[in-house]
């Protein structure tokens, strides 16, 4: 993206949330939060157990009032935060703000650990209440975690040090990675920048990027692995406090999924491995007329790819036109964001080098983030962001405790989002080597977000339970690296020794160990979704509304049930599976 363009991307407007760090408006909510907090426990606390149905209801009215105005607070001062990184007064402002909304979350963190201390028979009673029983299906999520409650002073000490603790050694990757400059042709880049250049259709481009970001990886190293080690030490301590057997066990419950769902799942796709990303790697390396590719061509576009520059406005219509072809309502939502300055686009230093849509609170509305480079990639990302975005706006109406879905099932619209909007594309596309081209993006983006998401999970299983037994060593962390990476790749790559550093830059395995394998999940569960959908079911369109609109009500069993299908049978991952391996065939057979 020329300079130019970049400046004329759309930026998000957060005085919808408070004029300012420093506003009045901040400062009454801020107010009011302490105040609803304090009456909340001076009235509640301790008597849970004594209330009827009509006032266990007003508690649990009360309680979401007091989250969704704390939930506000703290969503501006993240979304400050991942405008810039490296604003010394941003960074402050956003500490504050977590150990403000920290101390005030621990007043109030009673209301769940004494929901969990009720007896079934006594809850069931309470629930009887129709206001009361509105809210069974967030009590009955909090319940999950039960068998794994420490005393209350432990679970006010815990949260309490999260700020000093797993919080501070997040920021501390942040502000490192946001910091970062990686020399190029002469230049400092940005992470968004250097990373944007490894899918350049120039191969010394892409050579000198990916050369550039292992080396400086590499030489902060030391603090990666610390903070990686640091991280999983105290994941393991508290696991064990709680009794959970399993790293991933935690993720698991707080994604309402069994283990044996996601065990289903990570198997299914390991031992696909060859018929997915090997098969097509190899494929792609004879399109480079080579043997083997260097893992800086991964991502490189196909030798006959133009790799042309797509307009900002062409992208928006792009998915706006697929979403409306789908569903006109979806359509509509998704030009909010657009009109109503909910999205930020440009990249610029010290901006978050991803993309997120954050819901914020239903009281709000979501905002978006993307760095805009003007590749295919860029316009799936748009579509996926979206999708997230759209499902945000239509959950909002469950509530601020009900909105918000498993990370499993929140990756269903956005990945969904993306097919729509590949499918379009597609099917407009009447020159066949284009056709050809975005068939093989597809495949490349599905076995990002499918194989190498699975080989990510499998990284951390690795590193956790070798954690276990003491701290690893640099050296050994970029060890499993290059092991899971070679089994999930295949023999069609050569890795350089800098390759080894990349792990570093996860942001996921600091923030959200084991998020990543929801992103298979909701690829693998949204391409049994979609063959449905092309299979003509009936009305699937309002289905599809209605399981988004839901929220965080049901679970991935009665979402799925109206389509006739089951995650907990195996042969439904092989169903998403097969979507790929299709996909594969038939650029196989156009070789």
């Amino acid at each position: 993206m020329t300079t130019q363009s970049a400046e004329n991307l759309p930026t998000w407007d957060l005085t919808h949330l408070y004029s300012a760090p420093d506003g009045e408006d901040l400062k009454a909510d801020l107010q009011k939060g302490r105040a609803m907090a304090e009456s909340f426990a001076a009235t509640y606390q301790g008597k849970l157990a004594e209330l009827d149905g009509k006032n266990f209801a007003q508690s649990l009215k009360d309680f979401e009032a007091l989250e969704d105005v704390l939930g506000r607070i703290v969503s501006y001062a993240q979304l400050l935060y991942a405008g810039d990184n490296t604003d010394g007064k941003i960074a402050q402002f956003y500490q504050n703000m977590q150990e403000e909304i920290t101390n005030l979350s621990s007043l109030i963190l009673f209301y769940t650990l004494e929901i969990n201390k009720l007896d079934d028979a006594v809850l069931e009673d309470l629930l009887k209440d129709e206001a009361a029983g509105a809210y069974r299906s967030w009590i009955m999520d909090v319940r999950v975690h039960r068998p794994y409650q420490l005393s209350d002073e432990m679970e006010k000490l815990l949260m309490e040090k999260s700020v000093s603790g797993k919080r501070a050694w997040n920021r501390l990757f942040d502000e490192t990675m946001a910091g970062l400059r990686f020399p190029f042709q002469g230049e400092e880049v940005t992470n968004s920048e250097i990373l944007d250049k490894m899918s350049s259709s120039d191969g010394a481009v892409r050579k000198e990027a990916a050369k550039s970001f292992g080396k400086v990886l590499g030489d902060n190293i030391r603090l990666f692995s610390l903070i990686t080690n640091t991280l999983a030490k105290d994941k393991a301590t508290e696991d064990q406090w709680r009794g959970l057997e399993r790293p991933i066990s935690a993720r698991n419950l707080s994604n309402l999924v069994e283990d044996e769902v996601v065990d289903a799942l990570i198997t299914s796709v390991k031992e696909s491995y060859g018929d997915l990303s090997h098969r097509y790697y190899a494929l792609k390396a004879k399109w480079f007329g080579v043997d083997q590719m260097d893992y800086w061509d991964r991502n490189a576009p196909l030798p006959e790819d133009d790799d042309r520059q797509i307009p900002w406005s062409e992208a928006q219509e792009t998915v706006l036109k697929a979403y409306g072809a789908f569903d006109g309502n979806m359509a509509d939502i998704a030009k909010r964001f657009f009109e109503e300055s909910w999205i930020d686009v440009p990249p610029r230093a010290g901006k978050d080098s991803g993309a997120f849509a954050h819901p914020v609170t239903p009281s709000a509305h979501p905002y978006v983030l993307l760095n805009y480079h003007g590749k295919t990639r860029d316009v799936m990302t748009l579509a996926h962001e979206l999708g997230h975005g759209v499902h945000q706006v239509l959950a909002a109406k469950q509530g601020a405790l009900m909105a918000d879905t498993p990370l499993t099932l929140a990756e269903t619209a956005s990945v969904f989002g993306e097919m729509l909007t590949f499918r379009s594309m597609l099917d407009n596309e009447t020159d066949e080597k284009r056709r050809r081209i975005m068939l093989a993006g597809k495949v490349e983006d599905m076995l990002n977000t499918v194989v190498r998401q699975v080989a990510f999970c499998d990284f951390e299983r690795r590193v956790h339970d070798e954690r276990k037994k003491g701290e690893l060593t640099a050296e050994r962390l970029g060890e499993i690296w290059m092991e899971v990476q070679s089994e999930s790749l295949g023999s069609a790559f050569r890795f350089d020794e800098e390759y080894q550093h990349y792990w570093a830059y996860i942001p996921h395995f600091i923030h959200t160990p084991f998020y990543v394998y929801a992103y298979a999940f909701g690829d693998c569960l949204v391409n049994s979704l979609y063959d449905v959908f092309q299979n003509g079911h009936e009305g699937f369109q309002q289905k599809y509304l209605d399981m988004l609109s839901a929220g965080g009500t049901k679970r991935h069993k009665e979402l799925l049930a109206p389509f006739g299908l089951d995650a907990s049978d195996p042969d439904f991952w092989k169903r998403g599976l097969k979507v790929i391996s299709g996909f594969i065939d038939e650029l196989e057979n156009v070789l």
